[in-house]
């Protein structure tokens, strides 16, 4: 009990809160770019092949360490003087991510698709570039043994905004049409733009003084290649999502396929699910901070695993609420745990000088799974059909949770700095 009220207490710390809605902020755009948009293509009449293939407006995600230099260190005029380098790169970020999810709601499947991707492409390049700025807020703003809460914290956040952005889009797209959906989504990013305002600037460790381009370019990804193993741990972090990226990826899809309607699959999948996500996460923050982070991963990686197999009992059973609302528990709930410990490594990793930049490189690694693999995903249910598929995911796993067992063998390549991977109090 003792130990649970030890890892309890870490999220007593007021500044989490608004880490969790910046999460929110960074969670909604997300799913109406993927799952959410997912259901309206599919209503509109667009192949399965098609609606896998818009995972590549998320191209975004995967190539935003490019252009994270620039956000880590360009000031905006006036901005940065008035609110500070990340509050202001924030705010304007946010304020176009609402004007392009304004724009995307006019837009219509059924007559002009290519205008609705053009559209998808630009809130996912500006939500990537939100992204950015939020990370490295949130890294900025803890203290090192605050990160695990705080990935914690910020994967609650970002889960509450799908609930939003996935729940609320099918009820009201029931209710009032997809157009009315995603103009009220545009405005839930006020959230996100009235927490940043009220909170303020983090103090951040200044790079060295020099040259812009090496400090700003070269020298953040200098700094990680001096770790022991850095190529094993970037394919780690390739790897280590990717069975659960592309069992999501398809996700809705599955459900309206199986007979599910957009009200059952916002209550059980994007409601209930998303509760059962943010158990997940709180449940993930406390292994982390029991268990240290490597451990963490292998017990939350060979969860979130096993989980995807929960689909195929839904496959076999139809259009079952029951058996619906059992699947999405027990997936949610690994899968949030997965990314808590996930997110708290990724963390860990990141230099204090360079938060963005690094953090931004990892961070694209992971989307590359959601994006690019992700986006074959329907052309594997059209030749395998749907249990072939989820099987194919569960099995894509496997190799990541390899290379973390081998990583935890050579710990000194696998840890970051100061992580011993002990139980605090066991000692070394």
């Amino acid at each position: 009990m003792k130990g649970l009220l030890r890892g309890l207490a870490v999220y007593r710390e007021p500044r989490l809160l608004a880490i969790l809605l910046m999460g929110f902020s960074s969670g909604l755009p997300l799913a109406l770019t993927f799952s959410t948009l997912s259901v309206w293509l599919r209503e509109a009449g667009v192949s399965r092949t098609s609606v896998s293939l818009f995972g590549l407006a998320g191209l975004a995600y995967t190539w935003k360490f490019v252009w994270s230099p620039l956000i880590d260190r360009l000031p905006i005029p006036l901005l940065t003087r008035w609110l500070g380098r990340r509050r202001g790169w924030a705010v304007l970020l946010q304020i176009a991510l609402m004007l392009a999810l304004a724009a995307l709601a006019e837009c219509d499947p059924a007559v002009d698709v290519t205008a609705l991707a053009i559209c998808a492409v630009t809130v996912a390049f500006l939500s990537a570039s939100q992204d950015i700025v939020i990370d490295a807020f949130r890294v900025d703003l803890l203290t090192a043994d605050q990160q695990g809460a705080g990935a914690a914290a910020t994967q609650l956040g970002y889960r509450l905004g799908m609930i939003a952005s996935g729940a609320g889009a099918l009820y009201l797209s029931d209710t009032a049409g997809w157009q009315t959906a995603y103009r009220v989504m545009a405005g839930l990013m006020l959230v996100g733009i009235v927490t940043v305002l009220l909170t303020p600037e983090p103090r951040r460790l200044a790079p060295p003084a020099g040259d812009w381009l090496k400090t700003a370019v070269v020298d953040p990804f200098v700094d990680f290649m001096r770790k022991p193993g850095w190529v094993l741990i970037l394919l780690f972090i390739l790897l280590f999502r990717r069975g659960d990226a592309i069992a999501g990826h398809m996700a809705n899809v599955f459900y309206v396929d199986t007979g599910f309607t957009n009200t059952d699959i916002a209550n059980v999948s994007k409601l209930f699910g998303v509760g059962a996500a943010a158990l997940g996460i709180f449940l993930g923050g406390i292994v982390v901070a029991r268990l240290g982070i490597m451990r963490a991963l292998l017990v939350c990686g060979v969860l979130q695993m096993a989980s995807n197999l929960m689909y195929i009992p839904v496959s076999l059973a139809g259009p079952d609420m029951g058996m619906l609302t059992l699947s999405v528990a027990v997936e949610n709930i690994a899968g949030g745990m997965g990314s808590a410990a996930f997110v708290a490594y990724l963390s860990a990793l990141c230099s204090p000088a360079y938060t963005a930049t690094q953090y931004a490189l990892l961070s694209s690694l992971t989307a590359v799974p959601r994006t690019v693999v992700a986006s074959l995903a329907g052309s594997v249910v059209d030749h395998v059909g749907w249990i072939g598929f989820f099987g194919f995911s569960t099995a894509m796993a496997i190799p990541g949770l390899l290379l973390l067992l081998w990583l935890l063998r050579i710990r000194r390549l696998a840890l970051p700095p100061g992580e011993t991977g002990l139980v605090p109090g066991q000692g070394s």
